[in-house]
């Protein structure tokens, strides 16, 4: 497992207003995702679209490829998050969700995010760490929703105990799944986490 930090990209100008709903969106982007990075980059935009009646949200990229491990500014449409998804490739490389996972419990301890969507086919990394730092991301509040692409049954295994372990969901993320089906799921997701910033706020 990679230790090395997470890099930050630079904003291309300006900081991102303060967000109402914040939600992570975490992709392996290893050399076997590259069958369905089209559909996670279109989907996604459809979030925005169905939490704009609600609220506000926010969203930064996390992606993983090679031996890098990289989050995006905050961006507050589809179509900002779809230039940042446009300019990645796919490339080889072990899966590095222990580091992603231990990204999003600082940002959080920073400002709170409400939710977590990892899309991804693979896990090489020890369970019983990954599992620790489920419960700790639930502990804080903030849920992994898991979205597995293929059908390997040791990965669904590890997926679904991280959506159980940090008060998350599990999905199926495959071509043959139907889009009108993986784009209730996200819009589901982050549905949640704008009324959960709302509750908050109320508080």
């Amino acid at each position: 497992m990679s230790n090395t930090p997470v890099v930050h990209m630079q904003p291309a100008g300006g900081s991102p207003a303060l967000p109402r709903g914040r939600l992570i969106f975490a992709i392996d982007a290893t050399a076997s995702r590259e069958a369905t990075w089209a559909l996670a980059r279109d989907l996604q935009a459809e979030m925005f679209r169905e939490t704009a009646p609600i609220g506000k949200l926010d969203v930064q990229l996390v992606y993983y490829r090679g031996d890098e491990c990289r989050a995006s500014k905050w961006v507050s449409s589809g179509e900002q998050l779809a230039q940042l998804i446009n300019k990645i490739s796919c490339e080889a490389g072990y899966t590095q969700i222990g580091l992603t996972l231990r990204h999003a419990l600082r940002d959080n301890a920073k400002s709170a995010v409400q939710a977590l969507v990892f899309i991804g086919d693979a896990c090489e990394e020890e369970l019983d760490p990954l599992a620790g730092l489920a419960g700790d991301l639930g502990k804080a509040g903030l849920p992994i929703h898991c979205f597995q692409e293929g059908r390997d049954s040791t990965v669904r295994r590890v997926f679904r105990l991280l959506a159980l372990k940090s008060g998350g969901s599990f999905h199926e993320f495959n071509v043959d799944t139907t889009r009108a089906q993986l784009a209730k799921q996200l819009n589901d997701v982050a549905r949640l986490a704008v009324t959960g910033a709302k509750m908050i706020t109320e508080k």
